[in-house]
């Protein structure tokens, strides 16, 4: 509910000042979709992928021309990809059937699969929806999609058969499912001719922006996997804090696991420097929209993770508030390099002397702080997006001019707000 969230932001009134613009309508980086000449088809991908990747959404949506809908379609065909290996229900020998020869389904238009146990398994009992809509894409944009998800089913399959072990199985596991994503994104955008090809062509710098996402999807989802009996942390790094993954959910062994978080959040930071020069070859406003708000909500998630124990009793998630007043913002580099510094710099100030990473974690987080100040003159040292004001009083009254301000519109849509 909106009352939550905005609770939640009670000391941040700037948070609350972005949640009403957002739910308003006033900003600039998201639209809404007109769906009045949709087919049918088109109409449940569009349902689905707010269903699947509700925040995703909002940036697939307001992506220009036809590219949008290429990459609804590219998101919900590795959406449900990403459904079968997730589902630790079905049987190994089916699902490796399943991953393998996953990309040839978009070409035959009857094929569902009714047996999955996931949240998300509608984009399979309904996939002839997504495939008849994959179909009738320019065939530019379809060679990328079946391409792409040839390759990452593969690699699952990969996975499926055989554990993350090294650091270099983790880096390999999430090029095949985020650095491949990246990959086929920047090739779509190129195929648009929104951007140039210089988007698409250093497959290095495009899979490691990749990397730096589901490096931190992993890493926050450390007890939501643990539940599903799922384990993506490399043991080459939790086997220097315990002698088991699940050794991190007893309480007496919470510091070494958080000695153990850091250091792979750590590991994540070192993509950072990739992300800003990706970002800065990026050209048209909604595709930097589009990847920029994940970018930084990458750093805000690490930031929020970083010495943090609830990573281990939970999902650690970053207030409804702060994602708005992130996405506002995050619409050039000056913006993302001061969003960045910022968070940098959090993780800095909370960094333990005593962490066996924290000489890794203060370099990598200077490198950052530094690229970012680097011709940038808007960088501050002032917290950018989330000031505390001195005192509750004012906390308080800048809350109350908010709310007194867009009152009208608040009671008049207040029925609307399902947050």
């Amino acid at each position: 509910m909106i009352t939550m969230n905005v609770l939640k932001s009670i000391t941040h009134p700037d948070e609350i000042v972005a949640l009403f613009k957002y739910q308003l309508g006033w900003n600039a980086v998201t639209r809404k979709q007109d769906t009045k000449h949709m087919s049918v088809a088109a109409k449940r991908c569009y349902e689905y992928l707010n269903q699947t990747g509700r925040s995703f959404a909002a940036v697939v949506n307001s992506l220009d021309g036809d590219l949008r809908h290429a990459v609804r379609i590219f998101y919900l065909v590795l959406r449900a990809l990403d459904t079968v290996e997730d589902d630790m229900t079905i049987p190994v020998d089916e699902k490796s059937d399943l991953l393998v020869r996953f990309y040839t389904k978009l070409e035959e238009p009857e094929w569902t699969y009714n047996k999955s146990q996931e949240k998300h398994r509608i984009v399979l009992e309904d996939f002839t929806s997504i495939s008849k809509e994959y179909r009738g894409l320019a065939s530019e944009y379809r060679v990328v999609i079946s391409d792409i998800c040839q390759k990452m089913g593969q690699g699952m399959f990969e996975f499926l058969h055989r554990d993350v072990i090294t650091i270099d199985d983790w880096n390999l596991y999430c090029h095949y499912v985020a650095g491949l994503v990246a990959i086929g994104l920047s090739r779509l955008f190129s195929a648009s001719e929104l951007e140039d090809t210089i988007v698409d062509e250093d497959t290095e710098l495009v899979n490691s922006v990749g990397l730096f996402l589901q490096k931190t999807n992993i890493i926050r989802d450390y007890w939501e996997d643990m539940v599903e009996g799922r384990e993506f942390w490399p043991k080459e790094t939790w086997s220097k804090y315990a002698d088991t993954l699940s050794d991190f959910q007893k309480h007496s062994n919470i510091h070494p696991a958080v000695s153990c978080l850091n250091d792979l959040i750590t590991n994540a930071l070192h993509h950072v420097p990739d992300v800003l020069e990706y970002m800065s070859r990026i050209k048209n406003q909604s595709v930097f929209n589009f990847f920029a708000i994940n970018e930084v909500m990458g750093i805000t998630t690490l930031a929020a993770c970083y010495n943090n124990p609830n990573v281990f009793s939970g999902v650690v998630k970053i207030r409804k508030g702060q994602a708005v007043s992130l996405t506002l913002k995050a619409t050039n580099m000056s913006s993302i390099k001061s969003i960045m510094y910022q968070f940098a710099s959090q993780i800095q100030q909370t960094t333990p002397k005593t962490d066996p990473s924290a000489e890794k974690t203060l370099k990598i987080t200077n490198h950052i702080k530094s690229l970012c100040t680097m011709g940038n003159s808007a960088v501050t040292t002032h917290k950018y997006s989330y000031t505390i004001y001195g005192s509750v009083a004012c906390n308080m009254v800048l809350v109350a001019m908010t709310i007194y301000t867009y009152w009208d519109s608040i009671a008049a849509l207040y029925s609307l707000f399902k947050w």
